[in-house]
């Protein structure tokens, strides 16, 4: 899956009733995202422009606790909705 168009603006959360503190999304992208000293997930910064980093971040979460949607309309870019 690629990023959608280039000038897209992100809006990123993470929910933290599903984060393990895997760190797979800091691994993925570690300046896109800080954990906290329960080691809960957090984005640097919720809205962002549309990045590949991010995404492949939230596609690594193990338990898919990242969820991204424009934030033009509030469309599902990740999980795709069904």
């Amino acid at each position: 899956m690629g990023v959608s168009g280039t000038g897209d603006r992100w809006h990123v959360e993470v929910d933290r009733s599903l984060c393990i503190g895997s760190a797979q999304c800091l691994h993925h992208a570690p300046d896109r995202f800080r954990l906290d000293p329960a080691r809960q997930s957090h984005p640097s910064a919720p809205d962002t422009g549309a990045d590949e980093r991010v995404l492949e971040a939230a596609e690594s979460c193990p338990v898919e606790a990242i969820v991204i949607t424009l934030a033009e309309n509030g469309e599902a870019v990740f999980p795709p909705e069904e």
